[in-house]
């Protein structure tokens, strides 16, 4: 895998920066996709991963001075609690565009590609809310959710060209983007949980790292680090 290309959105965030490093450690080089300017990446790029022109645009760019994408890790995406009856129409637009949309638009560009060479691996991250669900959080189960059955969808009309496209569902990960009163950091919660913690933004990188190097008998699968969390 020495020096092949991989792309990971959201490269800027926790989950997303870790992902870079893991991969960059492996010998990938590594292009970053984030609205901000994602320093561990060997090439960053300032996209918003829901607007397809500015995908197409970023991915050119990438494969004319980087190589051919080889690899493609969607960890671009925003979480929030909210009871579904006071989520506003353009919350649950941004959530399905920055989820679904990124994973789409960036397939788009990325898929053709791998497909023509015979080979590719596709990751998108995803939640284990997906699966579970939860209290005051429909749109963004819901989002995630929709990227599970994309994937599934994608890996079945990929499969005879090579490329393997998998999820990973993480359980709440110890990021920034659960804040301190989040209520998955709660003792209460934590305590009943196997391993009486969060999954770890390492954890979720090893699992995505050994999709794409190893599993290379997985496609259209979902693998779910989650410290016991989701059983």
């Amino acid at each position: 895998m020495r020096g092949r290309v991989a792309l990971v959105t959201g490269a800027a965030g926790g989950v997303g920066s870790t992902l870079v490093r893991e991969l960059a450690g492996r010998g990938w080089r590594t292009a970053g996709l984030d609205l901000r300017r994602a320093p561990d990446a060997d090439h960053s790029v300032s996209v918003d991963v829901a607007e397809p022109a500015q995908v197409r645009a970023a991915v050119r760019r990438i494969e004319r001075e980087l190589g051919p994408i080889e690899a493609a890790v969607f960890a671009a995406g925003h979480h929030a609690i909210v009871p579904v009856s006071d989520i506003a129409w353009p919350d649950w637009r941004r959530m399905l565009r920055v989820h679904l949309g990124g994973v789409v638009n960036v397939c788009a560009a990325v898929v053709p590609g791998m497909a023509e060479r015979g080979r590719g691996a596709v990751v998108a991250l995803a939640s284990h809310l997906a699966v579970g669900g939860a209290s005051a959080e429909a749109h963004y189960s819901a989002a995630t959710g929709a990227v599970i059955g994309f994937v599934r969808s994608l890996a079945a009309e990929l499969g005879p060209s090579g490329v393997r496209v998998n999820a990973v569902a993480p359980g709440p990960t110890d990021t920034p983007m659960l804040p301190p009163d989040s209520p998955w950091r709660r003792p209460s919660y934590l305590q009943g949980a196997p391993a009486g913690r969060l999954t770890s933004p390492e954890e979720v990188a090893l699992v995505v790292a050994y999709v794409i190097e190893d599993a290379t008998f997985c496609t259209g699968e979902v693998l779910s680090p989650n410290a016991g969390t989701v059983l």
